[in-house]
């Protein structure tokens, strides 16, 4: 029998369709500066320069969210990179025996 008037089967993709159907971008997340009444506004403009590369004025900005409204954002990233600075900057406020909580949320 000939398959040329024959009804195709259900299509089965082929296994590098199937990979690249379940492969999706990884979760976000924020890691955020917390305010406490010890660490200086300084400290944290100097962290947020070094560790997340930001400009000056945005560091500055970003102080003033975390002195004022008791947080501000860092940045958002990957997990492993956020947990990698979150805890780059908690080993740098220990080292200068300063309480500054950094912590990662779900963007």
């Amino acid at each position: 029998m000939s398959s040329e008037g024959s009804t195709p089967g259900p299509e089965v993709a082929s296994p590098q369709a199937r990979i690249q159907q379940d492969v999706r971008p990884p979760r976000m997340y924020r890691v955020v500066l917390h305010n406490d009444d010890y660490t200086s506004m300084d400290f944290v403009v100097d962290v947020l320069i070094s560790v997340f590369h930001k400009p000056a004025a945005e560091a500055t900005r970003i102080m003033l969210d975390v002195h004022r409204q008791g947080h501000g954002v860092c940045g958002t990233y990957i997990p492993d990179v956020a947990r990698t600075k979150a805890g780059e900057v908690r080993r740098r406020a220990r080292k200068q025996q300063f309480p500054l909580r950094c912590t990662c949320e779900p963007a």
